[in-house]
């Protein structure tokens, strides 16, 4: 039997491809002559570089760069002939900053734009940006003073860093410096920049953003994206595109700089080869930490499940805990899932032990669904 493990990660726990690792490890414990073949999956956000490293045959640069607080951070850079995979959560990350510290007014993106311009010195002429998960609402800010051409009030003084920053925002500093490259915005969200669906009324609380953060946030942005609609390469309207409100605004400035943006999941589906995995297989498990109603929108589990569905295959999900409804699941084409919290008997330990749930979940599905 063929078994197709293609998981998201499980965030604040286990990457994708541990993820994947301890699912298989654990099917072959009980049907050790069964092939698996593992697939890690992101959709752009934290773990996207990863995913891709264990599929495509590139070199991974260690970059240091800088977290949304601007204190040290470790980074990487995805070199695959001349196009470059960076991951914005690991200078942008939600995950880098604990709770009590997070300021949504003042977080940079600063660090993304010393992951793309190391991409750009080792020779890559596309740099593909995986958005998602962000600490940050300053519309790429940050990351345009890092190419050189920072944000600068009504006398040509230089902003400080973050979003709040941007309501005295006049002008850029500088032009870019890209030496040509193309910029491709890997994300799943197509929110606008500013508005009620924009990155700061839907994303902004998710960060420790107040009513009246929100509120100023949002101006800002209206402000910074009529700075950014100066720059030759910007479209027309861009607050108002899909997508440019990714990762606190970051899509904005990549379309700003004459990027595009492109679906995540599709993305890293088409460079690892999914679909020909699906249509050798005769299982396919996936899984994420939640597994809730936000999953079947759009989401890693509900592109896989669908395409499971589509071949006629049937598709288990595996997560730390499963919240989202079993008609809900059935029509999206799961055919059952497992929580880890339900396996343990309580969230805590479930949290702790992670990968050992996942082996022992694993074999028990193993002895049920295998032929051998």
């Amino acid at each position: 039997m063929r078994v197709l493990i293609c998981p998201d990660k499980f965030a604040g726990t286990l990457s994708a491809p541990a993820v994947a690792a301890a699912v298989a490890e654990g099917w072959h414990s009980s049907a050790p002559d069964d092939e698996t073949v593992i697939r890690p999956l992101s959709d752009g956000g934290p773990g996207f570089v990863d995913v891709l490293a264990t599929a495509l045959p590139g070199r991974t640069l260690p970059v240091e760069t800088v977290d949304p607080l601007g204190r040290p951070a470790a980074g990487s850079v995805l070199l695959v002939g001349d196009t470059a995979y960076v991951e914005s959560a690991q200078a942008c990350g939600l995950h880098l900053v604990e709770p009590a510290d997070r300021d949504v007014r003042g977080a940079t993106s600063y660090g993304l734009g010393i992951l793309i311009t190391h991409a750009i010195e080792h020779g890559a002429r596309t740099v593909v940006v995986g958005l998602g998960g962000s600490a940050t609402n300053d519309g790429g800010a940050g990351m345009l003073a890092a190419l050189g051409a920072p944000p600068l009030d009504g006398s040509g003084y230089a902003l400080p860093y973050g979003g709040a920053a941007l309501v005295a925002v006049a002008e850029l500093g500088g032009a870019p410096r890209l030496r040509d490259v193309t910029l491709v915005a890997a994300t799943d969200v197509d929110s606008p920049l500013t508005g009620l669906h924009g990155a700061s009324n839907v994303y902004g609380p998710q960060k420790g953003a107040s009513r009246e953060d929100v509120m100023l946030l949002d101006g800002a942005l209206t402000r910074w994206a009529e700075v950014l609609e100066k720059l030759p390469t910007c479209p027309p309207g861009v607050a108002n595109l899909a997508g440019a409100g990714a990762a606190g605004g970051l899509g904005a400035a990549i379309l700003a700089l004459g990027g595009r943006c492109e679906s995540g999941i599709a993305l890293v589906n088409r460079l690892i080869g999914l679909d020909a995995a699906l249509d050798a297989a005769d299982l396919v498990i996936t899984g994420e930490g939640s597994f809730d109603y936000q999953s079947l929108r759009g989401k890693v589990v509900a592109g896989v499940a669908g395409a499971a569905r589509d071949r006629g295959l049937p598709c288990l999900v595996l997560a730390g805990r499963v919240s989202a409804g079993r008609r809900e699941a059935a029509a999206a084409g799961i055919t059952e899932s497992w929580s880890l919290t339900e396996h343990f008997g309580s969230e805590e330990e479930a949290m702790s032990r992670p990968a050992d749930g996942l082996h022992e979940v694993a074999a028990r599905l193993a002895r049920q669904w295998s032929r051998s």
